[in-house]
């Protein structure tokens, strides 16, 4: 089947897997909790808060009684958080299928993250950097598995500012998430190819939701663009279960290959059903790709391969 007809009613039966998927409280991520539940898969919703994590999975249960649904915490701002979430999982389980790096925050004032990191950038990268580096054994060792990393349209304005990556002085709340974003998407890029130097069969893919509605856009944070964009083209927003859909393709489709990126098919990938996605530039540049991945090793101290 296309990418182009796809719809939740296609993701294959998932009995007997283990998906982690962070920020899966909420918005897209919840939306990717609630289909995978309903395809009988074994998710974990990784998430800052449990309460609310505990609200996610009883609001999943409802609809789907049978469902095998844990909630466990994770602040992926916090890199101490990810390696006790990291040791619970190992400790919890024997295999980990598909690992989906979710959570996210956007254009919210400067702030530094816990281990010193503009707190975008910790949370939208870093964190599941270090995340990834630190379940390879487990993705490793579990046959078919996938790292899907959850990109933004955004990334196409982005750079990497490697001389000053908390952005200092010259701090705004957009061009930091935009460089978070393009961060992501650099990082499914470069694990696709140092997987395939050392023969791993785990797949790294990215993608993007599109514009949907989700709470990112009530978040805190120059909330007068967010709202105002909010109500312009209000239109065009999808709504989240549509923005779930290229992630769900890209952790599920049987003809997803190592390296690729979805998005939705219409109106500038904005909206509409799963499709192959337009890589932004920097994300092909081996320099750029190579460069983050060095300082994410030794700004996290997760080492990989």
């Amino acid at each position: 089947m296309s990418a182009h007809a796809w719809t939740e009613a296609d993701i294959p039966d998932q009995q007997g897997r283990v998906f982690i998927i962070t920020g899966a409280n909420s918005g897209i991520g919840f939306e990717q909790a609630r289909a995978l539940a309903a395809k009988s898969a074994t998710v974990v919703l990784a998430c800052r808060t449990p309460a609310k994590g505990e609200a996610a999975r009883a609001a999943i249960l409802a609809d789907h009684p049978h469902a095998d649904i844990r909630v466990s915490a994770i602040d992926t701002a916090d890199l101490s958080s990810v390696r006790q979430f990291a040791e619970r999982t190992r400790q919890e389980h024997t295999r980990v299928d598909v690992l989906i790096n979710n959570a996210g925050v956007m254009a919210i004032p400067r702030q530094l993250s816990v281990d010193g990191f503009e707190l975008q950038l910790a949370t939208n990268h870093f964190g599941h950097f270090a995340l990834t580096g630190l379940l390879l054994p487990l993705l490793n060792a579990t046959p078919g598995s996938r790292v899907v990393a959850v990109s933004s349209l955004a990334a196409r304005r982005g750079s990497i500012h490697f001389d000053d990556l908390t952005l200092g002085d010259a701090y705004k709340p957009w061009p930091a998430y935009e460089q978070s974003k393009l961060a992501n998407l650099v990082f499914a890029q470069e694990l696709h190819r140092r997987l395939q130097r050392v023969g791993s069969p785990i797949v790294a893919v990215a993608a993007h939701p599109g514009i949907s509605r989700t709470n990112l856009f009530s978040s805190p944070g120059d909330p007068w663009r967010k709202q105002l964009g909010a109500k312009l083209f209000g239109w065009m927003l999808q709504p989240a279960e549509f923005g779930a859909l290229p992630v769900l393709y890209a952790a599920t489709a049987a003809s997803v290959r190592g390296g690729d990126y979805f998005g939705p098919d219409s109106f500038f990938e904005m909206r509409g059903r799963p499709a192959p996605a337009r890589i932004a530039a920097a994300a092909k540049d081996a320099g750029i790709c190579r460069r983050l991945w060095e300082m994410s090793e030794q700004l996290t101290g997760v080492g990989y391969l």
